[in-house]
């Protein structure tokens, strides 16, 4: 334990660790040291014991995607007989079931339809603005970005100039997966390197659009993998300040060409996160994804450096196609917050508090603010 005391205290007072502390750290730690210094990091960034959560709507307007990564099971690609695009109207449609349901941001996410270029983002954003203009839209991802410049021909500068003109609010981590070389191609040979990815991210943070940052754990991928993805996200916080959270996630195993043949324990999940709170002396914000992993370990992970919960999603089908069955009402994930031991409130999309529920009789209560509120793949499996 001894070998570990210096670096974790170094971490947990906001110090920088490097790469090969934090693989150290993340493979052999004790447990209970790890989650002790990740918790007192936590205490000293954010200043109270508040977790948070925000109600969301994931909107994806089409299921049509040319990059056949190899972990989703929602895309078909291009003249599948089960693909589909929404149009605006329908988009717009659930856009207001959203608002009517308390929701203050939508996730509008897609394949990689090779129609699809900046001008159909345009002409997406501005229509739910001049729609819904309080609505804020948390979007697409790099991949996405990369994807409608080469079908417009632009560069992509020019395509975050106009996207955000139309009304894109910031941007989603969608489409990290795994950034280090081998992992990456491996999973997702057709999709964009990882450093392009981060090159999107950096480009669109200096246009002031700021974003998250994601990471899937579990498709074969090593420790040192994991650790090295962290390692270039640092690298780009460091010179923009973009990265307003880091949201780690694991594969789902149903319906894809991985089909299960790794995956990454609850333990390995916890210790990642940890690992990811000392590590990040420079993104303030940590989630945990309750939805992949269960809600009994999210709410472990609130002792594990974290601060969000993440989202009531009212519609969410990526990750549900691929198996992820984990669902909640709004009533339960604050009472999942408070039962262990941390304040509940809800946030906007910049983490800012909108309501925080001190005590139960705080709590907001609407039966109808659920997770899966509405989904495409509920609405497949009621057919089949």
């Amino acid at each position: 334990m001894a070998e570990f005391d210096d670096i974790l205290a170094r971490a947990a007072d906001g110090g920088r660790i490097e790469a090969e502390d934090a693989l150290r750290l993340y493979t052999d730690a004790p447990f209970h040291a790890l989650a002790e210094a990740a918790n007192a990091a936590r205490e000293r960034v954010i200043g109270d014991d508040i977790v948070t959560y925000i109600i969301d709507r994931n909107i994806n307007y089409t299921n049509v995607c040319t990059t056949a990564c190899k972990f989703c099971a929602f895309y078909r690609a291009p003249k599948h007989d089960e693909g589909w695009t929404h149009d605006n109207a329908e988009v717009l449609r659930r856009c207001g079931e959203a608002v009517d349901l308390g929701a203050t941001q939508v996730m509008l996410q897609g394949g990689h339809h090779p129609e699809f270029g900046v001008e159909y983002y345009e002409e997406l954003f501005s229509a739910v603005k001049e729609q819904y203009p309080d609505l804020v839209i948390h979007s697409i991802g790099p991949s996405e970005i990369d994807h409608m410049s080469r079908v417009s021909g632009v560069e992509v500068d020019e395509a975050i100039k106009r996207i955000k003109a139309a009304g894109l609010d910031s941007i989603a981590g969608a489409g990290a997966e795994m950034l280090p070389e081998r992992p990456r191609k491996a999973i997702a040979p057709l999709k964009e390197p990882g450093g392009r990815w981060l090159e999107i991210m950096e480009a669109a943070h200096v246009q002031g659009l700021e974003s998250t940052a994601t990471m899937m754990m579990g498709t074969g991928e090593t420790n040192a993998e994991r650790i090295e993805h962290l390692r270039m996200i640092r690298d780009v916080q460091d010179r923009t300040g973009g990265f307003r959270s880091f949201i780690p996630w694991t594969y789902q195993p149903e319906n894809n060409h991985l089909k299960g043949r790794t995956q990454a324990t609850a333990l390995e999940y916890l210790r990642l996160l940890a690992v990811a709170r000392l590590f990040f002396h420079n993104v303030t914000h940590l989630q945990s994804s309750w939805l992949t992993v269960g809600k009994a370990a999210g709410q472990l992970s609130m002792h594990l450096g974290v601060d969000d919960l993440g989202s009531i999603m009212l519609e969410e089908n990526v990750i549900s196609s691929a198996g992820a069955r984990n669902q909640s009402k709004l009533g339960e994930l604050i009472d999942l917050i408070r039962s262990g031991d941390r304040v509940p409130a809800q946030r906007n999309t910049v983490y800012e508090r909108m309501s925080v529920h001190w005590t139960p009789e705080d709590d907001p209560s609407d039966d109808r603010v659920r997770s899966h509120f509405s989904t495409i793949v509920a609405d497949l499996q009621q057919k089949a």
